[in-house]
């Protein structure tokens, strides 16, 4: 049997390697919510939409607002799969995501053509979700917080509940309406130098858009209105890093439209669930809201402002019910207290 003597440098320099190796799983189980080390979940977040949304701009922003040093895109993967892949076992991978419809055989089923595009785009993302469901779980092994973001990302085809007990799961889908949508679709087209082609194919991505959406909804998966990138960043990290509470409302519905644009408008906040204990019933009425989108707000008031059945039917509500137990949620503490702080100031919160 042999013995191999180490002079002191090299026991040294192996105790240093030690340390450095000790440090750097000490890094990985940092919490990046609090900064405090602990075992904990990696933190595995993806981001989806449709071409021309604004997902590697705002998951690139927020790779460096989480420190998280693993940022990849579907695209690269599904380049690595068609390396692998010949075209003519797979002609739909081998297409874009837009037009990948163009390979399905037996069109004839598909009763509209959104069918026959969403069809073709759900089996382009077929063969890159195995790829990216074995990266997700290689950062996993690793302790590693990864973002994802890419077209191929769809709600129901990639398996996010094989990981949930061993990361942090975060699945944002970004939404757009038409106008803006298109409007960043030529910017990009422009700026990739493929503008033809791309613009040629706005309706199919308009398409895939929407099925993203009704996948989303269908899966339980948060949908992201892309605005300005601060105020979609906002909104992610108001999931990530969510601080709730909930408070008794005493506004009435004069007053809602400033309420509104205390939490939402001014403050980027959510409405999240609104309970109404009717005076006369043993069980509350209890409405889920889950708004978030100056959007959506506005467009809520100007109904109420607009339908007169609609608003006495609210009134009539806040006049049965004393107050109302509203929870509030924002991207962190530190603007919670400041939603709470402007709702007393205006008298719309019960201090009992």
């Amino acid at each position: 049997m042999q013995y191999k003597i180490l002079n002191n440098i090299q026991i040294s320099t192996k105790i240093h390697s030690a340390k450095l190796i000790l440090l750097h799983r000490k890094h990985k189980l940092m919490n990046i919510k609090t900064g405090d080390f602990n075992m904990r979940k990696p933190y595995v977040i993806l981001i989806g939409s449709a071409s021309g949304i604004g997902k590697s701009t705002i998951a690139a922003e927020l790779a460096r607002k989480l420190n998280i040093k693993h940022l990849i895109e579907s695209d690269f993967i599904r380049a690595v799969v068609r390396g692998i892949i010949g075209k003519e076992y797979a002609p739909a991978l081998h297409s874009s995501s837009y037009d990948a419809y163009k390979h399905i055989r037996n069109k004839n089923r598909y009763t509209s053509y959104d069918e026959l595009v969403s069809a073709g785009f759900d089996d382009h993302a077929s063969y890159v979700i195995p790829g990216l469901e074995k990266i997700i779980q290689r950062a996993i092994t690793d302790y590693d917080d990864i973002i994802i973001e890419g077209v191929h990302l769809v709600p129901g085809l990639i398996n996010t509940e094989q990981f949930e007990d061993y990361a942090n799961i975060y699945f944002f889908i970004l939404s757009s309406d038409e106008e803006s949508h298109k409007e960043r679709f030529v910017k990009r087209a422009i700026e990739i130098h493929r503008g033809g082609k791309q613009l040629d194919f706005f309706r199919e991505n308009r398409i895939i858009h929407d099925h993203l959406l009704a996948q989303a909804q269908a899966n339980d998966v948060n949908i992201i209105r892309s605005e300005t990138v601060e105020s979609t960043l906002e909104k992610i990290l108001g999931i990530i890093n969510k601080s709730c509470t909930t408070v008794k409302l005493v506004n009435t519905i004069d007053e809602l439209e400033d309420v509104i644009d205390i939490i939402i408008n001014r403050n980027k906040g959510a409405l999240e669930k609104i309970t109404y204990n009717v005076k006369g019933f043993e069980e509350p009425l209890i409405r889920n809201i889950g708004v978030s989108d100056s959007e959506s707000a506005n467009r809520f008031i100007k109904n109420i402002n607009e339908n007169k059945d609609k608003k006495e039917y609210l009134s009539q509500l806040y006049e049965l019910s004393e107050f109302r137990i509203t929870t509030i949620c924002a991207s962190n503490q530190e603007t919670l207290d400041k939603i709470i702080s402007e709702l007393k100031e205006k008298g719309y919160v019960s201090d009992g």
